[in-house]
């Protein structure tokens, strides 16, 4: 049964090739999941989806067309989990790299029965801090991260949160892996497994990266450096309070 689906974007077959044939070798049957071109979506589609107000006034910088394209495509994945009636599925950005025993880890959180909805099988920082660490396999554990983890590389998320996560999550204003790391205003449980199956793999795009045009974009706006900074100090300050607040509130876990 295919329980693991692959962000894929037409243009990028040479991604394609390589995770495809990463997941071939480790046994894991997988399926295709077009990405969404944010650059490709008129005016109009990315103002559908896309609320502008909200991020000037709660995230940390305005969306650049391939994150809304990014979380798009996650959204994609969602439906294809619950059109599938899966109960549990992985998905996958396909730019990873497999460096531990990927099946092994997808089968143990297909059975297991703890309290997460979501399930993330990267950091950034390998040593993150665990709320409420348990075994997973003999060698593996999972737990809460203190902070969530800014990366939506791979993670496992059960059916009941994609239904959830379809029905609130558009519009948005913030990057996914950031609403991710607010995840008492969805009331979600994210949990992260240790140590971490994947690291980032392959970075050449066919329309460059999100930090690419997000690079760009500042070079067009060096005035307004001042004001980007000084939103980013908001943002940062305010994500701190909350997060402290909901960790002692036990939310999240």
């Amino acid at each position: 049964m295919r329980q693991v689906f692959v962000i894929n974007l037409d243009k990028d077959t040479a991604r394609l090739a390589a995770c495809g044939a990463m997941l071939d070798r480790a046994g894991i049957a997988w399926a295709r999941v077009p990405a969404v071109n944010g650059r490709a979506l008129a005016p109009e589609a990315l103002a559908a989806v896309y609320d502008a107000k909200a991020n000037a006034a709660r995230a940390k910088y305005p969306l650049v067309a391939p994150e809304i394209g990014c979380y798009l495509s996650h959204l994609r994945a969602w439906q294809a989990i619950v059109d599938a009636d899966l109960p549990m599925a992985v998905v996958l950005e396909d730019d990873f790299t497999i460096t531990g025993d990927l099946a092994g880890v997808i089968a143990a959180l297909a059975q297991d029965r703890g309290d997460w909805d979501i399930a993330k099988l990267f950091s950034f920082r390998p040593d993150v801090r665990l709320i409420a660490a348990r075994e997973l396999t003999a060698d593996v554990r999972i737990g809460f991260p203190y902070r969530v983890p800014s990366t939506t590389l791979g993670y496992a998320i059960r059916r009941e949160a994609a239904v959830k996560l379809l029905a609130s999550s558009t519009p948005f204003f913030r990057p996914i892996d950031e609403d991710h790391k607010f995840f008492w205003e969805k009331d979600l449980r994210i949990a992260l497994v240790q140590p971490q199956p994947l690291k980032v793999g392959l970075q050449d795009a066919a329309e460059g990266t999100v930090g690419d045009v997000r690079k760009t974009s500042a070079r067009a706006d060096r005035g307004a450096a001042l004001a980007r900074a000084l939103r980013g100090v908001r943002y940062s300050l305010g994500y701190q309070l909350r997060l402290h607040l909901a960790r002692l509130l036990g939310r999240g876990q």
